[in-house]
């Protein structure tokens, strides 16, 4: 175990604090589980408080209760909402442990799979309100504090493979773009909070079994297709795949690593032509 803790440090991330949008259900709410068990504080922020409570209630079950009253900390919070209330909103969040080390922005839409000829502007500002403008604000929040406090932390905005060349399906025009524009707003806030020893980078997502994805990969034609030409020939699960990465880029080792754009997908984008005579 020793030699082990040694070679990745980062298994322990003892009392960082960690806020994470989209906690109340799947790809968040597994980051928020296994962050607690690797020592952190969460402060799990989302629509549904019913599903906030119940994880928090999960984790805080995990530690004796003559440590402390709680390790982790429900906000009941829309992302979308207007610029003065995210900050409010993330005043909120900081003062629950009285600072914060790492953001991960983890809530998003897949939105309506329609044309780009289909698709109504209401449609498309929702998708770009959740997946893009809320990384932003909730980023921009964050860090104003964290410059303030002099903390160097780090911001992790939850990506996809859609946003990037070869990651493109028929539908998804407002998601696909949201998370192009995601990855750069990643690369140039890396550059503008690079003096204040901020971290900003992104994780690319293949498919990984999640509530955004759980109808989609229902569908037996997927299973059968994309298993065949993913090259590793798999879909995700986010432990380990996902959350290992996530525990490097909040520990002090990654203090080298930001503007990076980290893509988890099996190979699903890796160049070349898939060979469908073996389908």
């Amino acid at each position: 175990m020793a030699t082990e803790q040694a070679m990745e440090p980062w298994q322990k991330l003892n009392d960082k604090v960690v806020l994470v949008t989209g906690a109340s259900s799947g790809l968040g709410r597994d980051f928020c589980i296994d962050l607690a068990k690797a020592g952190c504080y969460i402060i799990a922020v989302a629509r549904r408080l019913d599903r906030l409570n119940s994880l928090c209630h999960k984790i805080n079950s995990m530690w004796p209760s003559t440590v402390e009253l709680y390790r982790a900390v429900p906000i009941e919070f829309d992302v979308t909402v207007e610029c003065h209330i995210v900050d409010v909103a993330v005043q909120k969040a900081w003062n629950a442990f009285g600072h914060i080390d790492c953001l991960i922005n983890n809530a998003g839409v897949r939105g309506s799979v329609k044309s780009s000829l289909k698709l109504s502007s209401e449609e498309w500002d929702h998708v770009f309100k959740t997946n893009l403008t809320s990384c932003w604000l909730v980023s921009k929040y964050v860090s104003k504090r964290m410059c303030d406090a002099k903390i160097k932390g780090s911001i992790i905005n939850i990506s996809s493979i859609a946003g990037l060349n070869r990651g493109q399906w028929h539908g998804t025009a407002a998601y696909a773009s949201s998370k192009a524009g995601l990855n750069m707003l990643t690369k140039v806030m890396a550059m503008e909070l690079g003096e204040h020893k901020i971290r900003v980078n992104s994780i690319s997502p293949g498919l990984f079994k999640s509530e955004i994805t759980d109808e989609l990969m229902q569908k037996k034609w997927l299973n059968d297709v994309l298993k065949k030409v993913v090259p590793l020939g798999t879909f995700g699960t986010s432990d380990p795949a996902l959350t290992s990465i996530i525990r490097y880029l909040i520990h002090d080792s990654s203090e080298y690593v930001t503007g990076n754009n980290f893509i988890i997908d099996a190979g699903a984008t890796l160049p070349g032509v898939p060979i469908y005579s073996s389908l």
